[in-house]
């Protein structure tokens, strides 16, 4: 972006916090609220006051996820609470706000102020930069909790979205026995393609007994009790998906198996990529908005 621009970061993750700097570094003005417990560079200026941070603001970019619970923002760094109406009536119809992953409570609390709201995790841009990110984390939290090498694992993936494509890519680069499971015939003979070995999510039943690592992409359930008692005791089972996830976890507890909801990876793993993915998408909507207006 070439032209200077006025952002208040609301909330968030070091995501946010790294968002924050690199369109500072950019020549853009930013003000940041919520973000107390992160170290920023002196060039944003901190607000103690959510309408002292939207009021100069051309573009608000609110956090990923933006709720961290129904009608209140996500703000793991700060003390703050605040409900999505306290912000959104706060904001003039004509600035921007970009959010992540923005649910119907967050969209009817907007249109009730008639604000222009914009889901910058729906765009593909993002989607395929963010599931590198997982993928990376999913390997790296892999690597902390088995006594084995990816190298000749026997790894399954269940889901062939974009993160399963990617995970299972990085996953036959390190050398792993990778097996892949996906719904449709379509997806089944791509996977075959690139060299896995494809499986069928609705017919897991009895294949599930040799695996080393089970990695869960599909936001559904999947593995339940009956197909989990069939995992092997050292198998390391991961869930990617966002709630409600794939696997039961109060019954993996309770069958002793090790079982791991990694959320949020791109934000644990690498906030700076992440931040710097969040921050060209956002020039990508603010280019097109740009280009709306003639």
């Amino acid at each position: 972006m070439k032209k200077q621009l006025n952002f208040a970061v609301i909330g968030g993750d070091m995501r946010q916090a790294k968002l924050a700097e690199m369109l500072s570094a950019d020549g853009h003005c930013v003000g940041a609220f919520a973000l107390e417990k992160a170290e920023m560079q002196p060039a944003i200026k901190r607000y103690i006051s959510l309408q002292e941070a939207l009021c100069p603001a051309d573009c608000i970019v609110l956090p990923l996820p933006v709720t961290g619970k129904a009608g209140f923002l996500n703000t793991p760094l700060s003390g703050e609470v605040c409900s999505l109406d306290e912000i959104f009536s706060a904001v003039r119809p004509n600035q921007l706000i970009c959010a992540g992953r923005i649910g119907e409570d967050c969209r009817k609390a907007a249109e009730k102020y008639g604000l222009k709201i914009v889901d910058y995790f729906t765009r593909e841009e993002l989607a395929v930069a963010n599931a590198i990110c997982t993928a990376e984390g999913a390997i790296a939290i892999a690597m902390d909790n088995t006594a084995i090498t990816i190298c000749d694992a026997r790894i399954l993936v269940i889901g062939f979205g974009r993160i399963g494509k990617v995970l299972a890519h990085r996953l036959h680069g390190l050398g792993a026995n990778v097996f892949v499971s996906a719904r449709s015939y379509s997806d089944r003979a791509w996977i075959k393609a690139y060299g896995y070995k494809p499986m069928n999510t609705l017919a897991l039943s009895g294949k599930l007994s040799d695996f080393d690592i089970i990695i869960n992409t599909v936001p559904a359930p999947i593995l339940d009790e009956n197909l989990l008692l069939q995992v092997s005791k050292d198998c390391l089972c991961m869930d990617l998906a966002s709630k409600p996830g794939g696997i039961d976890f109060s019954a993996a507890a309770r069958l002793g198996l090790h079982a791991i909801w990694a959320l949020s990876l791109p934000g644990e793993a690498a906030p700076i990529t992440s931040g710097a993915i969040i921050r060209d998408t956002i020039y990508n909507i603010l280019h097109e908005e740009e280009e709306k207006r003639g």
